[in-house]
């Protein structure tokens, strides 16, 4: 397309640059030793046998010096139902680029390569990933002053391809479908405090490559300082699209029961070597009710296994983990004067320091 101009006669970039920055991420150097970037991605089989979280992360440099290296994570993590949970390292290898919904301008039904594996081969998935849904708006929690913690989700991902598990299995032509989320910002482990994230998408597929009927995703982030930095949303997609976004305060969370500690394993494996302190019990049900107006939701899950995962405190000593957890969850609500109800597995992630967060 012709350039647009300027009355100073500067051209303008051409409209695809205009949408966005090309990539999640803004195209910008990392500054701050506590600056972070990560993708995000979770999925559960169409049959709710097999569960994969992947985390794929870029840490700010060890000094202030805007020329010093930043530093890349990589995790993956499988769970086979009856079998538990395989993880690789924080050194996990993948594609580059990374597949990411929010490479713009990306279109709805466009598929990409997902392949990410262990340097060891397994855990390793090869999959072909495509959304089916659009993201929810970006969100944002200030904090401790100056910090900050800002993320954007897409449910609906579609995936199929094959996995490989910790145990010398491979799955093939696996459907699956799951969760995708972008998050940067400028935070310490303990100055977050804690954190309880969460989906489930319907797994009813009404036609090839068509987005879940319905899906959730809710978020509970809880600061120590200020007294009021908490915040939490309920978002609820009806064909792709979020219809509802439940905010803090029309949201309650309980909790019952605990899970079997014999249910949780600390990954990655080398982390057993450290000697980190036990942490606070996972529940064993989770509830949660979001209302505005006449539409409403529910959330009821139940913990079936959990993997722990150990993160390095760069601010200080305390041990910082946070739980992948996978079980059967029901959803029921109603939107717009419309009932709705599905049942399937969900991933929650609930995270904090070892002093009960």
């Amino acid at each position: 397309m012709p350039a647009v101009i300027r009355e100073s006669g500067a051209p303008l970039p051409s409209l695809p640059l205009r949408l966005g920055p090309r990539g999640p991420f803004p195209r910008t150097p990392m500054l701050r030793v506590l600056e972070r970037r990560w993708l995000h991605y979770a999925f559960l089989s169409r049959d709710n046998e097999l569960g994969l979280v992947a985390n794929v992360a870029w840490l700010g440099p060890d000094s202030e010096k805007p020329d010093a290296p930043t530093r890349n994570t990589s995790i993956l993590l499988l769970y086979k139902r009856g079998s538990g949970w395989w993880a690789s390292q924080f050194n996990a290898a993948t594609l580059a680029p990374l597949w990411s919904a929010f490479r713009l301008p990306h279109p709805l039904g466009e598929a990409g390569n997902f392949e990410v594996a262990s340097t060891a081969g397994a855990p390793a998935v090869r999959l072909t990933l495509q959304r089916s849904s659009y993201p929810c708006t970006s969100q944002c929690a200030p904090f401790a002053g100056d910090q900050h913690f800002r993320w954007q989700s897409e449910a609906g991902i579609l995936a199929q391809g094959a996995w490989h598990l910790g145990n010398g299995e491979t799955v093939r032509d696996v459907a699956a479908v799951g969760y995708h989320e972008r998050v940067r910002g400028n935070w310490g482990w303990p100055e977050m405090g804690g954190w309880l994230f969460g989906f489930a998408n319907d797994p009813t597929v009404t036609a090839p490559g068509a987005p879940p009927p319905w899906a959730l995703v809710f978020t509970l982030i809880q600061p120590p300082e200020p007294p009021d930095a908490a915040s939490a949303s309920v978002m609820l997609w009806r064909d792709g699209r979020v219809r509802r976004h439940f905010p803090r305060r029309n949201i309650n969370v309980a909790v019952r029961g605990l899970l079997d500690r014999n249910l949780v394993q600390q990954v990655p494996h080398l982390a057993n070597l450290l000697g980190t302190p036990p942490m606070a019990p996972i529940p064993r049900h989770l509830g949660i009710t979001a209302q505005l107006g006449r539409d409403w939701v529910l959330l009821d899950f139940t913990a079936e296994a959990a993997a722990r995962i150990v993160i390095p405190n760069e601010t200080g000593i305390d041990p910082f983990s946070v739980h992948e957890v996978i079980g059967p969850c029901q959803i029921e609500g109603e939107l717009n004067g419309v009932p709705f109800s599905f049942a399937t597995a969900g991933i929650v992630e609930f995270a904090g320091g070892a002093g009960g967060l």
